[in-house]
């Protein structure tokens, strides 16, 4: 193969007419080019005077190429070295792209996975997503939060990473296979979207499914038996009744109190559930707080972590277009993205899942709590633009001890945000020239908030702590030297957003396993990702752990 690089174009063309232009800059005759396919596009917009697309494109040639760059056909294999011998089933806590990768790895090499999953199927789950949305009506275990695809399932999903590593392109790769389109292969910001996400979703699991895999959907890993240090069993119940899941757990709590030193049958009197198994994969993403309390109280060794809070920011994405791109171009561009940070003296600030064309989602996962998150679908094609804007917080910022301060320090502010917000999952909202000025917004500008179920007039600085109002204030001020307009007056704060990443990190050791030997705390929950395709790496990385030991 042949790469063509830093092909500039300036106009509409197909993706032909691009190879055909590429190679009359390189001197080769089109009609020798017996495979091609587009390895790279971006958009080069500094120049808002001359806009152009830059492309690196692969051909396979027949003829003589000179001295042009060969490189070799890309191969789409993990080369794993299987030595696993165990005859018990690995179990997976968590479906989102860190659990799904880690079983996908499993069973393409012969280890059938059982999957344990709170929440339901997406196809599902998004029918619970909607009603919360529609009527404020909660399920507090299919949610944005929680169920079949994690929590990237309602975002953009995006799929930028700062990793760079054959693992990466593996994923892109997989996507594509279960039916993503195939531009996420090589534009410069690739993103699936929330429409796409749930067909590649329910492909990747029915495949798994084929393979051997099984999925427990609707049901909750309340327990686990540890002996000699070693994971021997996971415990789970079902939560398709939350009352019910509610009850049956404070049985048990109240018969055994989850006592290590009593005899199985004596433990699981009240529970049926059980699986025996040597391999317990804990990808149960950055909301799973009461997992987290009961892994520490299993004695799993946890650490608080840094992570962000703040807002979302609505603007109208006509003004982003014309911010980033001009108005002279006649290049029918995409909707435009931004990526913007500020570096104050004590703290810094960060725009952070920017949804070109989207709308603020309603991503609470307990009651009395309200979350956001930002939703984009393929087109990109909504009125506003949205992203949040966080500024970072650290352990000296949490009041306690305990590694699970971070939680608490999130549910605090979510609580403070429901309140703020009527106590009816509303959110409170602020125009920017209000936040600003310190004051209580009144009335809506240009910009009309799209976050549902409904949104109250507000101060946000009522509930955000000191140090994160002053360090947005600098950091709108200063984003609005970087994009025009970003500090517009009309502008909607949305409160509050709280779940950037994780608060907790459960320790894991060179062979991705915690103290407790066999349980591998994956993905970003368990502190070691930060979206969708990090969290695919690192279960793709726990399942080559677990097929390479013996």
């Amino acid at each position: 193969m042949l790469r063509l690089e830093n092909i500039k174009i300036y106009e509409d063309l197909t993706e032909e007419d691009v190879v055909i232009f590429a190679c009359k800059k390189y001197k080769l005759d089109f009609k020798k080019v017996e495979k091609y396919s587009i390895y790279k596009k971006s958009i080069d917009a500094r120049n808002k005077e001359n806009i152009f697309y830059n492309y690196t494109i692969d051909i396979k040639y027949n003829g003589f190429a000179g001295n042009i760059k060969e490189v070799p056909d890309e191969v789409f294999e993990l080369n794993i070295n299987v030595k696993r011998k165990s005859q018990a089933r690995p179990v997976i806590v968590g479906a989102g792209p860190s659990g799904l990768f880690c079983a996908l790895v499993l069973v393409e090499n012969g280890i059938k996975p059982i999957v344990i999953e709170q929440g339901k199927k997406v196809e599902d789950r998004k029918n619970d997503v909607e009603e919360f949305t529609i009527n404020g009506k909660l399920n507090t275990f299919s949610n944005v939060q929680f169920g079949e695809g994690g929590a990237g399932s309602f975002s953009d999903g995006k799929l930028t990473t700062g990793v760079n590593n054959s693992l990466g392109r593996f994923v892109l790769n997989e996507f594509v296979k279960f039916g993503a389109p195939e531009q996420i292969m090589y534009v410069n910001k690739p993103h699936i979207g929330t429409d796409n996400l749930v067909n590649i979703i329910s492909n990747m699991r029915n495949y798994i499914i084929e393979k051997g895999g099984e999925f427990l959907f609707e049901n909750k890993l309340v327990d686990f038996e540890i002996e000699d240090k070693k994971i021997v069993s996971a415990i789970y119940k079902s939560t398709k009744n939350e009352n019910q899941f509610n009850d049956d757990l404070k049985n048990v709590e109240e018969t055994t109190n989850f006592n290590t030193n009593l005899k199985n049958e004596e433990k699981l009197i009240y529970n049926d559930n059980k699986i025996n198994t040597d391999a317990l994969v804990l990808a149960i993403g950055h909301s799973a707080r009461d997992t987290f309390e009961k892994v520490y109280e299993k004695g799993l060794n946890l650490e608080k972590k840094n992570f962000s809070v703040g807002v979302r920011i609505e603007h109208k994405q006509e003004m982003i277009n014309k911010s980033q791109y001009g108005t002279k171009t006649k290049l029918k561009l995409p909707p435009a993205e931004y990526k913007l940070a500020y570096h104050g003296k004590e703290r810094s600030c960060y725009t952070f899942c920017m949804c070109p064309g989207g709308v603020v989602m309603p991503s609470s996962s307990e009651n009395n709590e309200v979350v956001t998150n930002g939703m984009s679908k393929f087109a990109r094609d909504g009125e506003n633009a949205n992203s949040a804007v966080l500024v970072n917080v650290t352990p000296e910022d949490f009041k306690g001890e305990s590694p699970l301060e971070g939680i608490y320090f999130q549910k605090e502010l979510e609580k403070k945000a429901f309140e703020l917000g009527g106590s009816n999952f509303y959110a409170p909202i602020q125009k920017v020239g209000d936040f600003l000025e310190n004051k209580k917004t009144t009335q809506i500008g240009e910009v009309k908030p799209t976050y549902k179920p409904g949104v109250t007039n507000s101060n946000l600085q009522e509930i955000l702590p000191d140090y994160v109002v002053k360090t947005l204030k600098e950091g709108l001020l200063d984003f609005d030297k970087k994009l025009k307009g970003f500090a517009d007056k009309d502008a909607i704060l949305t409160g509050i957003e709280t779940r950037s990443s994780s608060p907790v990190r459960i320790i894991r050791d060179e062979d991705f396993e915690s103290n407790i030997k066999g349980i591998y705390p994956c993905g970003e929950g368990a502190g070691y990702a930060g979206g969708i395709m990090t969290a695919a790496m690192d279960g793709i990385k726990c399942a080559i752990k677990i097929l390479e030991k013996e």
